[in-house]
């Protein structure tokens, strides 16, 4: 395959290519065809200038992004359509760097770099700055139980630098070199991933009910359903935002008359008439034994203050972390509970039935990612849907549907060792460091450049 440029023509075709396999691995069972549209992506940057790639880039994101994120609309009004472009800056962008990559280096470091500037693009978008937003990404849609060792290995940043990395060394046109290296990069995360396996050794019997802004007489009838279908079940649970501040004397008494540990999202008082959204713990005395407030809220929303600390509850069965919905989608925040040595990972969620199903389906798949990434089961109860059991392999071994009012689901949790971070732990935040080391390189070549043509070259009227 040539690395010559490509006509406009030729372009639409890969943008056109890039978005059917983007929304084909989102749409249906075929996952893998998320390879397709950052293959595509590459090629795109073989158009003529850094300009239209930047543009090519832009216009396949927007065309990728908007139908998948259609409920933004809902939520944000006309805001929608610039946050689409904001998401869809970051493919522009991309496949721009990419350009100057092509045009300046050759062969593995070529690729090499492409792959790194791709996943520091994902991990920055995603994680680290105020509009953070990480799905959609490449390993959401890699999510099931054959990418289980890479996405354990690898993380959910490093399987998107793989895929980036074949489809740039494909480019070349070398495709004896990507294919060696990719089977054996494969073979690696296959034969590392029975070293990530973990002994189960204290089950916790958990369930939940989904309710939508309940008023508390609603509550403590769904608590009476809950705990009557499942006598067994140490620890019930509710949604986020299931009180709408403190947690009520009267659910508290009812923990109390029940022996029950309960988790439920409610508002936890802060300065200046201010709250955090929070998950409480009470416990069977009927006292709060565990707080735990939301790390990211969602922006321009009224979702409250960041959390000020991230503890993980130190449960009678094991160590319990605690992510409050939107903390689920990032990395940041579950590496941390992983470091401070959880063992599972506790979601309540609010997800609004206004929202649409097609939120809730792209929402589902996160839980599985991180189960995978990490090998500890997930448990996520959501307001109106989709709840989960997620075991340390990332099935899906109990749900609840939307919309599913008082719809209840229950699991057995095996807890083992504290889960274990995969490679891209540490890998990503390099690539960022990479990606912006190359985006000045690239700027500081392009300026030479024109500093450098002739006023014959640079004069129009000529």
């Amino acid at each position: 395959m040539s690395r010559d440029p490509i006509c406009r023509q030729k372009a639409t075709l890969y943008a056109a290519g890039a978005v059917l396999c983007f929304h084909a691995a989102y749409l249906t069972p075929l996952g893998f065809l998320i390879c397709g549209y950052v293959a595509c992506l590459v090629q795109l940057a073989r158009l003529q200038s850094g300009r239209l790639a930047f543009y090519g880039g832009l216009f396949t994101g927007l065309l990728c992004y908007a139908p998948q994120l259609t409920f933004f609309y809902g939520l944000f009004g006309a805001a929608a359509f610039v946050l689409w472009a904001i998401l869809a800056f970051w493919t522009g962008l991309f496949v721009a760097l990419a350009h100057g990559i092509f045009r300046s280096v050759q062969g593995w470091k070529a690729a090499t770099l492409t792959a790194a500037v791709w996943m520091g693009l994902e991990y920055f978008r995603g994680e680290l700055y105020f509009l953070r937003f990480t799905w959609l990404n490449v390993g959401y849609a890699l999510a099931g139980s054959w990418t289980v060792p890479i996405l354990r290995t690898l993380g959910m940043y490093g399987t998107g630098f793989l895929v980036a990395w074949l489809a740039a060394h494909w480019l070349t046109g070398a495709r004896k070199v990507p294919l060696l290296i990719g089977s054996l990069a494969l073979l690696f995360c296959f034969a590392s991933a029975p070293f990530f396996q973990t002994s189960a050794n204290r089950p916790l019997r958990i369930a939940g009910i989904q309710m939508e802004f309940p008023s508390t007489p609603r509550l403590l009838a769904g608590l009476d359903r809950l705990a009557g279908a499942h006598p067994d079940a140490e620890v019930l649970m509710t949604s986020e935002y299931t009180c709408d501040g403190e947690v009520p004397g009267a659910v508290k008494n009812w923990c109390q008359e029940h022996a029950r540990y309960l988790v439920i999202g409610g508002k936890a008082a802060a300065p200046g008439g201010k709250y955090y959204d929070t998950a409480f713990v009470i416990g069977p005395t009927g006292e709060i034994v565990f707080q735990q407030g939301k790390c990211v809220p969602i922006q321009f929303f009224d979702d409250g203050l960041p959390a000020t600390e991230q503890r993980v509850w130190d449960s009678p069965w094991g160590k319990l972390g605690f992510c409050i919905c939107y903390d689920l989608s990032y990395r940041r925040v579950t590496d941390r509970l992983v470091r401070l040595g959880a063992q599972a990972l506790i979601v309540p969620t609010m997800d609004v039935e206004s929202w649409g199903r097609h939120e809730h389906e792209l929402h589902r798949r996160v839980a599985r990612v991180r189960a995978e990434e990490y090998g500890v089961p997930v448990f996520r109860v959501a307001s109106s849907g989709i709840s989960q059991a997620v075991d340390a392999e990332g099935r899906e071994v109990a749900s609840a549907p939307f919309p599913g009012e008082n719809a209840m689901l229950s699991a057995t949790l095996l807890l083992g060792p504290a889960g274990r971070h995969p490679l891209d732990y540490w890998l990503a935040p390099l690539a960022v460091a990479i990606t912006a080391g190359n985006a000045m390189w690239l700027l500081v070549a392009a300026i030479r450049r024109k500093s450098l043509r002739s006023p014959a070259e640079s004069d129009p009227a000529r």
